[in-house]
């Protein structure tokens, strides 16, 4: 049940900075522009080692920026509940906190799986007819990494909830 719980928490801490860096940073895309290569972020746009922040207010970079805060904080909430888990003391009987952190990262999963699927969607059909040469980055990739690591760590944490309950089935009250 420990190293469940231990690889689920190791995996949830490596997706959590990894959802961060993502989110933080400005190589989601990268591409050609009258010459001169431009990469931009969730945040900000650079051209000609000169970076801009996006003040306009587009859709779906909102409800992509939003999709993966929101999965940052379940992740954070997860690992929380899931440190907690280690502890035995519960003011809850039927509360368990292995089974909440493991809920809370297939939460987080799929907050960044709608960002990414909302972002490689609206990429595909509309910025990539618009610039010729161009094409996903490392913080694109490091988002799809994070899901991959919060969903095994929801893995991790039911597997340790299903084996904290086989044991209390088999104990006798």
């Amino acid at each position: 049940m420990y190293s469940f719980m231990g690889g689920g928490l190791f995996c949830a801490i490596v997706g959590n900075i990894l959802l961060v860096v993502s989110t933080a940073t400005d190589y989601w895309m990268q591409y050609r522009l009258s010459g001169n290569y431009a990469h931009q972020g969730l945040w900000r746009y650079c051209m000609s080692n000169k970076c801009y922040m996006q003040t306009d207010s587009i859709a779906y970079w909102n409800a992509t920026r939003a999709f993966m805060i929101l999965s940052g904080m379940s992740c954070f909430a997860g690992i929380i509940a899931g440190i907690m888990s280690f502890s035995h003391f519960s003011s809850f009987e039927r509360f368990n906190r292995s089974f909440a952190a493991g809920i809370m990262f297939f939460i987080s999963t799929f907050f960044v799986l709608l960002a990414m699927a909302i972002y490689t969607g609206v990429t595909i059909n509309f910025l990539g007819r618009r610039f010729g040469d161009w094409r996903f980055s490392w913080s694109y990739i490091l988002g799809w990494v994070a899901m991959l690591m919060t969903f095994f760590a929801g893995i991790f944490y039911i597997c340790a909830y299903r084996m904290c309950e086989c044991r209390r089935g088999t104990n006798p009250r």
